[in-house]
């Protein structure tokens, strides 16, 4: 699997990083808690959506146990809610890991970017409900909603909408 070029440094080093995990943890694809995991440690902008270092110190405790083979195990299935429509032809990862880097890319079009950040991707991860990143964001007592709209309205994202776009994904 090669870097996908509609992707920013951040997000694209994260993609790399869950390719890792995954084939380290022995799972059978790339799942919206791989890319959630990689995301937070490789992304500065998607650590700081998050509320505080306590919150964070939680949720890294339980993708980790998840990545030790403790906790959550998924490791049998494939994470499909069947609410996203299915992205076919990308092989590694979920329905749902596919659909969310999709959506990434979109939201990236919709700022005018040429390449979709951490936080387009955080946001595409946690859109369904049905994700395992949102199950390991509710088990580590994230508020989800509160997540969405810090966001949406996060200082960063208004910067991006005041002109600090990068031109079209």
């Amino acid at each position: 699997m090669d870097v996908d070029p509609r992707l920013a440094a951040e997000p694209a080093a994260a993609l790399a990083a869950a390719r890792r995990r995954a084939v380290r943890d022995g799972d059978r694809q790339i799942d919206t808690a791989h890319l959630l995991h990689s995301l937070l440690e490789q992304d500065p902008q998607v650590r700081a959506a998050f509320d505080g270092g306590p919150q964070l110190a939680r949720l890294l405790g339980y993708l980790v146990q998840r990545s030790i083979g403790y906790g959550l195990r998924w490791q049998s299935g494939v994470e499909d809610s069947g609410t996203l429509p299915v992205v076919t032809g990308v092989e590694g990862f979920s329905p749902l890991a596919a659909a969310a880097l999709e959506h990434a890319c979109v939201r990236a079009a919709r700022r005018d970017a040429a390449r979709a950040r951490g936080l387009d991707l955080l946001a595409a991860i946690v859109a369904d409900p049905q994700a395992r990143a949102v199950e390991v964001l509710t088990r580590a007592a994230v508020d989800v909603h509160a997540l969405r709209a810090r966001i949406e309205d996060g200082p960063q994202e208004r910067e991006v909408r005041a002109g600090g776009g990068e031109g079209a994904c």
